[in-house]
């Protein structure tokens, strides 16, 4: 199968760059990654070009307009984009351990979707993390974290489990497998059966919905955050506002109560403008 791993982002290119270091570092790399750019200035689009020569990654860069936060609308664009069969949904401020993608390869099956975990860093920690400490291992590797600073907490078992230990873990967690964007995957067709992401919906549970429509057409979900986790770095959220959650949790209570597998704010809709993708910059040799 092919696999491309979709990206969301927001003008954070620091962040960014320390999340494509670590696809550049894995175990096991996708076949593409699509960068979803809810809107980002020309810092972005330069950052991406850079980072596509020094990684040999290969980058699709699909943008629209600054018009407020539509990260649905975008999802929605990459995932129209995307050349594989399989696709992963992280953020570009979640740096993925070097065993994430074959994670999510070994246990994609159809009708499945897959719901992974992460750990989240403190903003002191977030900013020192190099491309160096990456490429090492160090970011997800719990010891040398707490060299850095990081408080001992329980939470670092999500990054020491691993093999027979991680699926344990796996199997016995209280936490119910959802989708959550900034460590999920499913493939392409079921995505587009349930017409993608609702783009009426702004931040506050935009991902749980769409999960819920992919389990009502009979999806079934599986954990795997202690096999699959990436690394969240600290960032603030000023697109936070009770009037958007209280919209959303309405659209994600009629999906509830209706059982609903499709939104007619998805991927086909007839006002969609033509899809814009940032084409890699050409030089004379």
């Amino acid at each position: 199968m092919r696999v491309s791993v979709v990206l969301s982002t927001y003008n954070s290119p620091n962040w960014l760059e320390k999340v494509l270091w670590g696809y550049a570092a894995q175990i096991e790399r996708p076949d593409e990654i699509v960068i979803a750019d809810d809107g980002s200035t020309d810092e972005t689009r330069a950052r991406i070009e850079l980072l596509r020569r020094a990684t040999q990654l290969n980058l699709q860069h699909v943008w629209h307009e600054d018009r407020g936060f539509r990260k649905c609308t975008i999802l929605n664009r990459a995932i129209e984009a995307a050349e594989g069969d399989y696709l992963i949904f992280s953020d570009g401020d979640c740096i993925p351990r070097a065993d994430f993608v074959a994670a999510h390869k070994m246990h994609a099956r159809p009708g499945r979707f897959l719901s992974g975990g992460y750990f989240k860093l403190p903003m002191q920690l977030s900013q020192a993390i190099t491309r160096e400490d990456i490429l090492a291992g160090r970011a997800a590797n719990p010891a040398w974290l707490r060299t850095q600073g990081l408080p001992r907490t329980r939470k670092l078992i999500k990054l020491r489990a691993r093999g027979v230990w991680a699926t344990l873990l796996d199997h016995l967690t209280p936490t119910r497998a959802t989708w959550n964007g900034q460590n999920a995957s499913t493939w392409k067709i079921d995505l587009c059966g349930v017409n993608g992401f609702d783009e009426r919906m702004a931040y506050g549970g935009e991902d749980r919905e769409l999960g819920e429509r992919l389990l009502h057409r009979g999806l079934s979900p599986k954990g795997i955050r202690h096999r699959a986790i990436v690394v969240h770095l600290d960032h603030s959220r000023g697109y936070v506002n009770a009037e958007a959650t209280a919209a959303n949790r309405a659209i994600w209570d009629e999906t509830l109560r209706t059982r609903a597998t499709w939104t007619d704010h998805g991927l086909v809709q007839a006002n969609h403008p033509p899809l814009l993708r940032i084409a890699p910059e050409t030089r004379a040799a």
